[in-house]
């Protein structure tokens, strides 16, 4: 049975169905709420951060049925059916952690951790699109991520050494 979780009252929210994380979830929104508003507010997923709300940050990004998307620029209602991965869905816990993830732990691919999420979302859709990539393409991958502590190398690294562990698996 799946979970429903109520928005604010009012006469013009639309009941959303979709699949979170592997678990059926209805919701009740407004037309206008975004994706990252519903997951952080009514599903109580705080993983996904919201930094500019205007979909260049990449701070927001989940996966769309399998894609990678700025849950800012989503409208819940455009999830209907959807299924949506956040990275509370990637690992279960510390001692299940994907190849990204591991190798963003490894490799210091994070400071404040503040856009982490969303990078290993970006850096999730990459791999699976493209196992053994280049560092420009890396690059071009992430590019839509921004990241204000880092530089940048340790999460290079890190989505390289990601690639190279998937390949010997």
């Amino acid at each position: 049975m799946a979970e429903i979780t109520t928005a604010q009252e009012s006469g013009t929210e639309t009941e959303v169905a979709m699949s979170v994380n592997g678990v059926a979830r209805r919701v009740r929104v407004e037309p206008r709420k975004t994706l990252a508003d519903t997951l952080r507010e009514d599903l109580g997923l705080t993983g996904t951060h919201l930094g500019c709300e205007h979909g260049v940050c990449g701070a927001c990004t989940v996966l769309l049925d399998g894609e990678a998307v700025r849950a800012c620029l989503i409208f819940t209602v455009q999830t209907e059916g959807s299924e949506v991965t956040t990275i509370e869905g990637l690992a279960a816990d510390a001692d299940s952690l994907t190849p990204v993830q591991r190798a963003f732990r490894e490799h210091h691919g994070l400071q404040c951790g503040f856009c982490t999420p969303g990078f290993i979302m970006s850096a999730t859709a990459l791999l699976r699109d493209d196992p053994d990539p280049d560092e420009e393409e890396i690059r071009e991958g992430l590019s839509g991520n921004l990241c204000r502590c880092t530089g940048y190398q340790g999460i290079i690294r890190a989505v390289k050494t990601a690639a190279e562990e998937a390949g010997h698996q």
